[in-house]
């Protein structure tokens, strides 16, 4: 296949609602969009990096110097052979995941339209109804909490993954499982802890959660494996697996016993599915999370998630949960719980060109 040409844009998109983790909070994403042409047909990707460092070094700006500088030229023009192959031209850049991804995985869009099926079908997944859970943010008390978790329930999420912080943890997730002592519970932290705060983590092993994800920082991993030799609850690893070598290296220490695997973190869909293997042939539990994604990026969460290894409901949310109207036609709805992939081609969703034109605040094209 012949990429003939690409275009790169950023679209700043506000959300139905702040969204509030330990790091910060967004009202608005500024998304980086990335659409290839070739063989008579177009792919898109999505940059799932944020807008500040907050959670990976990456952000909107540096990702959008590493494509437009080094990945994104050298693509129209090449012949490429598949997904694997698109990084050919430059594999001495090192890092930028996140960056790579919303090149690796614009062409998987790329790849699957030209022959005619859908992204999940090429990843060998089976096109089933995902079960997904909700993220719900900070919020300013426990009963606004509860209001929007027992919102989010009878909308019919399968889990609910509550943000965490200090001072905001042990007494608020009580809260939570006292009104519901049934509903799939876990927390997240993004790295909000040390292991200085392990008597407080401890007292979250009576409080019956599926999972703490991400407690310590995300180079700690020798503290996360001194943190659950401590605890029952299982830890979930999340920004500290950004590749199958993390992951192996993790696994090795017995730092966590779950996995958020998140394709835009990890460089793509590629990797994805090595990281994927690694943990299917351990019986690893993973779910896929999510990134504050637009349609096109969830699109990608929902063809990975049909893989027979995700046992546990992701973070794979319906637009309208942080949309008020989503860049894709159709966007994507929770019907009983679960979110299922269209038999589409490629991504199975069609971008919104008008508005993503209206959205848009730069956009470059190469060739120019």
């Amino acid at each position: 296949m012949k990429i003939d040409r690409a275009e790169l844009r950023e679209i700043r998109l506000p959300l139905r609602e702040p969204f509030a983790i330990s790091s910060g909070v967004w009202s608005e994403r500024r998304v980086i969009l990335l659409r290839l042409e070739g063989e008579g047909v177009e792919g898109w990707g999505e940059c799932v990096a944020a807008e500040d460092p907050s959670y990976s070094p990456e952000t909107t700006d540096t990702a959008w110097h590493v494509l437009t500088r080094f990945l994104v030229p050298g693509l129209p023009g090449r012949e490429i052979m598949g997904p694997a192959e698109v990084f050919t031209h430059a594999p001495w850049v090192r890092g930028n995941r996140m960056a790579k991804a919303a090149v690796e995985m614009s062409v998987w869009d790329l790849w699957a339209k030209s022959l005619g099926v859908p992204v999940w079908e090429l990843l060998g997944a089976s096109g089933r109804a995902i079960r997904v859970g909700v993220s719900v943010g900070l919020q300013s008390s426990d009963d606004t909490l509860l209001e929007k978790v027992e919102g989010y329930l009878k909308e019919g999420y399968a889990r609910i993954k509550l943000k965490i912080k200090p001072g905001r943890d042990v007494e608020m997730l009580r809260a939570v499982r006292d009104r519901f002592p049934e509903v799939s519970l876990m927390a997240d932290a993004n790295s909000a802890y040390t292991l200085s705060d392990l008597p407080r983590l401890r007292e979250m092993d009576d409080l019956d959660l599926m999972m703490i994800e991400q407690p310590l920082g995300h180079e700690d991993l020798l503290d996360h494996a001194t943190l659950q030799a401590d605890l029952r609850t299982p830890i979930c690893l999340d920004e500290s697996i950004r590749s199958l070598d993390d992951l192996r290296l993790a696994l090795h220490l017995d730092a966590g016993r779950i996995v958020n695997l998140k394709p835009g973190r990890v460089g793509g869909l590629a990797e994805s599915l090595r990281i994927h293997r690694h943990c299917s042939e351990r019986q690893i539990p993973l779910w896929c999370g999510g990134m504050l994604e637009t349609g096109i990026g969830r699109a990608f969460n929902v063809a990975l998630a049909g893989l027979p290894g995700f046992t546990l409901p992701g973070d794979i949310s319906a637009s309208r949960r942080y949309w008020e109207r989503d860049i894709v036609r159709p966007e994507w709805e929770l019907s009983s719980g679960t979110i299922t992939p269209t038999s589409e081609p490629g991504i199975g969703v069609e971008p919104d060109l008008e508005r993503i034109d209206a959205l848009t605040h730069r956009k470059v094209t190469f060739p120019d």
